[in-house]
């Protein structure tokens, strides 16, 4: 499941127990990249915190499927297939429409959004693109460029932030040898009335 070691939802007990009682799924189910945090509750907490606050709240205003969409493109960007599948998972729960999610995914993975976004997704698409590979490169200009696709500077904050949240989920999985083994992919907490409502269901 991952180069370090974990605790199990069976063995955990204490702080972390009230962690994995918060996010678990069916069956008692904690996602590899949570349980890859055992050693250290306090920072799953804080993972989860950012996760739920950044791409699941009630007033966030760009649409959950465009940032779910955001989140898969960043992690095709850093290689970093657990949160490809766990999130396309999820994408596809959301459209609703297997030629549409087919046609995103063949889109994102050739590194071509082009070819199934325009307008204001498109532009956001390719600032997601650039902060993920090139961030030192980004400046005022880039932002400017949002705005006169169609963006306000709150939507551009959501989106800068998802963009950030992915980076830093990749890394956590990617640096930790972190595997889908055991997991249940695609589940994640999508209750985006409640912010502090973890329960991957």
């Amino acid at each position: 499941m991952t180069w370090i070691s974990t605790i199990s939802y069976d063995d955990a007990d204490g702080a972390l127990k009230q962690l994995y009682e918060r996010i678990k799924g069916p069956d008692n189910n904690v996602d590899n990249i949570m349980l890859a945090h055992s050693l250290r509750p306090h920072s799953m907490q804080g993972h989860m915190t950012l996760y739920k606050y950044v791409l699941h709240h009630p007033r966030n205003t760009l649409p959950k499927a465009y940032l779910e969409t955001v989140g898969v493109y960043v992690s095709l960007l850093n290689q970093c297939p657990y949160c490809v599948e766990h999130l396309f998972a999820g994408l596809r729960r959301l459209l609703a429409d297997d030629d549409r999610s087919a046609a995103v995914r063949q889109a994102l993975e050739a590194k071509d959004p082009g070819a199934a976004f325009s307008g204001r997704e498109l532009a956001g698409l390719k600032y997601a693109e650039a902060l993920t590979t090139d961030a030192a490169a980004l400046c005022a200009s880039d932002i400017e460029a949002l705005r006169s696709a169609g963006f306000d500077d709150g939507e551009i904050l959501e989106l800068n932030q998802v963009t950030a949240y992915f980076s830093y989920a990749n890394r956590t999985v990617l640096g930790l040898g972190i595997n889908t083994d055991d997991d249940i992919i695609g589940l994640s907490p999508g209750d985006s009335g409640n912010p502090d409502n973890w329960s991957h269901q």
